[in-house]
């Protein structure tokens, strides 16, 4: 969908992702959706509840994600 969105799971990361970069990532997609790369003022706060919204549940679907062979993999 957006190229500028990157995957934020192991073992594409070698670490966990930061709340910097799920930010980073949650911004994109709301400007992608939006249609807006900077949001006019009477459109802020929606824009800008909508990055927080997408980035706490990105947060809680990495939390949740069993990634199989992970460890293995990061070992090796």
């Amino acid at each position: 969908m957006c190229r500028s969105i990157k995957t934020l799971r192991p073992p594409v990361l070698a670490e966990e992702a930061t709340e910097e970069e799920i930010r980073a990532a949650a911004l994109q997609y709301v400007r992608k959706v939006s249609g807006f790369r900077v949001p006019a003022e009477h459109n802020r706060e929606v824009f800008d509840q909508a990055v927080d919204a997408i980035a706490a549940a990105t947060a809680d679907l990495l939390s949740g994600l069993e990634i199989r062979g992970a460890g293995a993999r990061r070992a090796g």
